[in-house]
């Protein structure tokens, strides 16, 4: 052989194969390292190359026969042209290194660094590699369906099965990773509103309800002087009507229905008559699925109980809104400083406050799988109301109880979370 080819083309065929080999492994590398959700993304979009490449993907063990097919192919080819040739120059020494030098050019060149190309950059070869793969599978299929059946008649005997390729459900946590992940192709406000949604499900409605305390409504009971104040003071488009107290609940008020009254006919039984009735929905119950029941009722608001049916709180649509989108509506309360800063490290809170609530807005870390404001939250872990002065440590943040009252803390100083030292 030797004598019949001349060195030029016995170098420019050796190239030749040396660049199949090295297009068959870096291609293999790139189509196995693309990102499956960014590919069918890619792929609905209308890009050619994605849409190819996740035909091909359906069948990995296809996929795979056809690459394995021609890469060893052209290996082996090279393989046998550089030992006849070296052979025919200078008999077995030169063909043993011939070998020798072979391995190494197809390590570093065809295996090695096209790999670490791929896997750098997979799109960039991968589409291009499929526009050539899925017609050469077509002419190839034969051979490549008789190979992958001798491959899956040796797994079936190590008891493996194939199974189809599908793309595997995220979970709540993996898409929680993925979201974190997407960095700056996300803003930061659409990214922290997403994070909310996937949060729903662990959020209850005791979380976000207004407590038994703080509900706001009419009371029938109350004179009319003192009834028309509460109406015409109201931030809220809905209230509660009750008698004595929240748990003799009458029904619900929307004040759009007293628009056409005068005020001569705004009596406590024209009241009663324009109420609807109260929507009653069980403590413990996920944002979430409270979301979709305030669709499914085309309700707005709801009263919250307990096992014993006794009124805990009320929640509305627009405090589930407000855990995915934050605050955007204003609230009498809202006029009122739940945390008030009294220098760089330290500040003064209102112990009725949401832990919730002051984690968001401070960024803070206070448990929240207990009581859900720092009076319960303190009392708890005391399990007594304690005297001004009295100091703790909840989860690194050192609390200083200023004002109490016979049943409450009231007021409290919280300082910045103190940081365990490394140890070396």
């Amino acid at each position: 052989m030797g004598d019949d080819v001349p060195l030029a083309g016995f170098i420019g065929l050796l190239l030749l194969l040396l660049l199949l080999s090295a297009f068959f492994s870096g291609s293999e590398t790139a189509l196995m390292s693309l990102n499956r959700y960014q590919l069918r993304h890619k792929a609905r979009e209308g890009h050619r190359g994605a849409r190819l490449a996740e035909n091909l993907l359906k069948r990995p063990d296809r996929l795979i026969g056809l690459i394995l097919l021609g890469n060893n192919l052209v290996n082996f080819y090279a393989a046998s042209l550089v030992a006849v040739f070296a052979f025919k120059l200078g008999g077995d020494p030169a063909a043993t290194l011939g070998a020798v030098v072979l391995t190494l050019v197809v390590l570093v060149f065809a295996e090695t660094a096209p790999k670490t190309l791929a896997a750098l950059h997979p799109e960039q070869v991968a589409f291009p590699a499929a526009l050539v793969y899925y017609p050469l599978l077509k002419i190839t299929y034969p051979l490549v369906w008789f190979t992958n059946l001798c491959a899956n008649a040796v797994l079936f005997l190590f008891g493996v099965r194939s199974s189809d390729n599908e793309l595997q459900a995220l979970t709540r946590e993996e898409l929680r990773t993925v979201v974190h992940e997407a960095g700056s192709r996300i803003s930061v406000r659409y990214r922290t509103m997403l994070l909310s949604i996937l949060d729903l499900e662990k959020v209850t409605v005791d979380d976000v309800m207004v407590p038994h305390n703080e509900i706001i409504g009419i009371d029938l009971d109350s004179d009319d002087d003192e009834i028309e104040k509460i109406i015409s003071d109201s931030q809220h488009t809905r209230l509660p009507v009750y008698r004595d107290s929240i748990d003799q609940v009458v029904g619900i008020l929307h004040l759009r229905m007293l628009a056409n009254l005068a005020k001569k006919e705004l009596t406590k039984g024209t009241l009663q008559t324009l109420v609807t009735e109260p929507y009653f929905v069980p403590e413990g119950t996920p944002l979430s699925t409270q979301l979709v029941q305030f669709q499914r009722r085309k309700e707005r608001i709801a009263l919250v109980v307990d096992e014993y049916g006794d009124i805990q709180g009320i929640v509305t649509l627009e405090d589930i809104l407000e855990e995915i989108v934050g605050e955007f509506t204003t609230d009498p309360a809202d006029d009122i400083e739940d945390v008030v800063s009294e220098g760089a490290d330290t500040f003064i809170v209102d112990a009725t406050a949401n832990i919730r609530e002051l984690n968001r807005s401070q960024e803070w870390d206070l448990p929240t799988d207990g009581p859900k404001t720092l009076n319960g939250l303190i009392v708890e872990l005391l399990e007594t109301i304690p005297a001004p002065g009295t100091c703790l440590n909840v989860n690194g943040y050192p609390i200083e109880i200023i004002e109490t009252d016979d049943n409450r803390v009231r007021t409290a100083r919280v300082g910045q979370r103190e940081v365990e030292p490394v140890e070396e």
